[in-house]
């Protein structure tokens, strides 16, 4: 394995622990015992400071667990920390997963609704801004001009921002991440990119200063993702979505 050439301790540490979070998530050590500190940096070419600040990450994410006497082993699936941003995209680069997509969406159907309507009774002018000019990049993209799935993923998050509830914000970074699978995959179902129209009218809504109508929008929105989830994997024993009389 070759060492990893990144300057500073700090970005070292980072690098280490995707190189070994990516490892582990893949799989690779699912066969075999998890090597110590000092095998990892001599394997890594780190220091052992490096290296056990590297493992401590990946123990805080619930990847790794450390008992005395018996080492540090890789825990099972169902330990990680699916919040964790890093998890989230170590999973679904791991492996494209319908399921984990639904579940995900299913996640956002009880988060982005509850937050799009604290943003229409919350928001102040410059946050109203900041989710307009993310709407006019979306506008831009559907023309071909940026990126559609930057514009859309800015739109959502600008929205979590605007609920003015640190916890919702703090979502912000798991929410991209998982965005960018979500958006590819639904955008490569339709044929097209995402309802520019559905978009503004969450907008719409939160302008009005109206709640209960940002979060049906909201709702709907994120429902039609669900019914093209269940289309493209029938018989997964899963309920679908009630499906929209509008296209998504």
């Amino acid at each position: 394995m070759s060492s990893l050439r990144i300057p500073g301790d700090r970005n070292l540490t980072y690098g280490l622990a995707e190189s070994l979070g990516r490892s582990i998530v893949a799989g690779r050590f699912d066969s075999k015992s998890f090597p110590t500190e000092g095998k990892l940096a001599s394997q890594h070419g780190t220091s052992r400071s490096v290296t056990r600040e590297a493992v401590k990450m990946l123990t805080a994410k619930g990847l790794l667990r450390a008992r005395p006497r018996q080492g540090t082993r890789v825990t099972s699936e169902s330990h990680w920390n699916l919040l964790d941003p890093d998890v989230l995209r170590w999973l679904l680069e791991r492996k494209f997963s319908l399921s984990l997509l639904q579940e995900f969406t299913e996640m956002r159907l009880a988060v982005e609704p509850a937050a799009v309507a604290l943003a229409a009774a919350r928001c102040d002018a410059a946050t109203l801004a900041r989710i307009e000019a993310s709407l006019e990049r979306m506008k831009a993209a559907d023309r071909g001009e940026g990126d559609a799935v930057e514009a859309d993923i800015a739109f959502h998050t600008a929205l979590l921002g605007a609920a003015g509830n640190r916890f919702f914000a703090n979502l912000d970074q798991l929410v991209n991440t998982a965005l960018r699978i979500s958006i590819r995959f639904t955008n490569s179902t339709k044929g097209r990119g995402a309802s520019i129209p559905q978009h503004e009218e969450v907008l719409d809504a939160v302008r009005a200063r109206d709640p209960e109508r940002a979060a049906t929008a909201m709702r709907q929105l994120i429902l039609d993702v669900l019914v093209l989830i269940s289309a493209a994997a029938p018989g997964n024993g899963t309920a679908r979505p009630r499906a929209s009389r509008r296209r998504a």
